[in-house]
């Protein structure tokens, strides 16, 4: 079981699983991908006028995730990875939901942002394709947004979602199923406005090769290719021709239309115009389909994370560059944070999931001062709660954002976040580092431990040390008081 993977990816039209095995292939390793569960839900068409999800399409959500949860009851949590996308990012409830749909797989689930969503499907496509030394161009349609991504080899250098869908657009503008030529060109319309926004920088960064994922593509290349409107891919020309088909026939008839599956008919209006309008605004020629997708490109990230390549270390380093970091404060505040943490913690489930966030947390609490000194640690937080971070969910990225803000200052403005004992653990680790090293001078060995034991914390201190940093001890006092306003009795002990 330790060399197979599952990856769950919760669309706004499917939900799919996939479970793939990890083979080494002349010292690399590889994912072979040894079974499948795809189950159409329509969680977008689900979405009332105020953007709230229906019980119909919880319920129907619910009941698949059950029968994925079976299929996974044997897998450890760090082989799952569960990433839901575009209806779970709009839905004004899901927040309420998501803790039920949670239970109902048993794994927790990721609501990752949109450029997060493009990574991965590019990573996920570009590994079923051959090497190749040119740009490619990666297309997904989905149920509820649509992702644009240029890259070369594995590398994203350009991503976009944006907020349009086969789901979405077939409600909006095809809602009785009746297609005519007025309605099409609306749709068409409103794609174009929203691709024209990133047009000119994609046409500008051009590409050699083009290829569609998922659903939308992989039915448009079957429908022209069986249906002879193409003997290439997916092209203009063929576009056109389909578009002529169904206006003709005044909605979408599977029987007219080889190479169609039955329950994509209800949603191909709406691809179809949101593919024509990429066509013509990007200026794309001729468009071929891959077989990996958002799936697969989680896997992948998985296997990274379990080879020691994990994406979100990158991005720490990224962000460490970009606003300036120190990192040799950086590592002294990481090392020291981690030694408390661990001497408090030694094990537990939770410990897994906080231990490499409070890490990260330490490598990236002095992000804010490149913005402003006073209250850099609420910038810290904004910045870490709401820029995109290549491998990171939303969750990740407001645990981060919490220990930030928690790194100094009132502790009380905390209380309606932190959601367990465990972090408020964290969140003592990284205070008490960041007021050890306040002179960034090295420390060796650390001057002072930590224990907590239900609403009880003791910091035991050197009385040397102590008595020769006079600032130290003044504001190891000071804690007292702010830990008591959350709750806990804090004792410091000289020894």
């Amino acid at each position: 079981m330790d060399q197979l993977l599952a990856a769950v990816d919760l669309g706004s039209n499917s939900f799919r699983l996939s479970i793939g095995r990890i083979v080494q292939q002349d010292g690399t390793p590889q994912i072979y991908q040894i079974d499948r569960l795809k189950e159409t839900v329509r969680l977008a068409a689900g979405l009332d006028t105020e953007k709230r999800l229906g019980d119909d399409a919880i319920d129907r959500a619910i009941a698949v995730l059950e029968r994925f949860g079976d299929r996974l009851r044997s897998f450890h949590p760090n082989r799952v990875r569960a990433v839901a996308t575009n209806t779970f990012r709009v839905a004004r409830n899901t927040r309420d939901f998501l803790p039920r749909a949670e239970a109902a797989l048993g794994f927790p689930i990721e609501v990752i942002a949109g450029r997060e969503e493009a990574r991965l499907i590019f990573s996920g496509v570009v590994h079923t394709l051959p090497p190749s030394p040119n740009k490619r161009l990666v297309i997904d349609i989905g149920g509820g947004s649509t992702e644009v991504i240029i890259g070369k080899g594995h590398e994203p250098s350009l991503m976009s979602s944006l907020y349009m869908g086969c789901v979405s657009y077939s409600r909006q503008f095809f809602s009785d199923g009746i297609v005519d030529a007025h309605q099409m060109k609306q749709a068409e319309l409103a794609a174009r406005r929203e691709i024209e926004v990133i047009a000119k920088q994609y046409r500008k960064m051009g590409w050699k090769e083009a290829y569609g994922s998922s659903g939308t593509a992989k039915a448009l290349f079957a429908i022209l290719t069986e249906s002879r409107f193409s003997d290439r891919g997916i092209t203009r020309a063929g576009l056109s021709k389909l578009k002529d088909r169904i206006v003709r026939s005044g909605r979408v008839i599977p029987s007219e239309l080889p190479g169609i599956k039955i329950e994509r008919a209800d949603v191909l209006p709406g691809g179809l115009a949101i593919m024509s309008a990429l066509f013509d605004e990007l200026g794309i020629e001729v468009m071929h389909t891959g077989d990996g997708a958002l799936r697969l490109g989680v896997l992948y990230d998985l296997l990274g994370r379990d080879d020691e390549h994990d994406k979100r270390d990158e991005s720490v380093r990224q962000f460490m560059k970009r606003y300036h970091v120190d990192p040799n404060q950086a590592r002294r505040v990481r090392h020291a944070a981690l030694t408390l943490f661990d001497a408090m913690f030694p094990d537990g489930p939770e410990r897994a999931e906080l231990r490499p966030a409070l890490g990260w947390a330490a490598d990236l609490h002095e992000v804010g001062l490149s913005i402003a000194h006073n209250a850099y640690h609420k910038h810290t937080a904004y910045v870490l709660e709401n820029a995109d971070m290549p491998g990171f969910s939303r969750a990740d990225q407001q645990l981060l954002a919490l220990l930030a803000l928690g790194h100094q200052g009132k502790l009380t403005k905390l209380e309606p976040l932190v959601r367990s004992r465990p972090q408020w653990k964290a969140i003592l680790s990284l205070r008490l580092a960041v007021l050890l090293f306040r002179r960034r001078n090295e420390i060796e060995p650390l001057p002072l431990t930590a224990s907590v034991r239900d609403n009880s914390i003791v910091v035991r201190v050197n009385r040397d040390w102590l008595a020769q940093h006079p600032l130290s001890d003044f504001t190891l006092r000071a804690e007292e008081a702010e830990w008591n306003k959350v709750g806990f009795s804090f004792e410091l002990l000289e020894f």
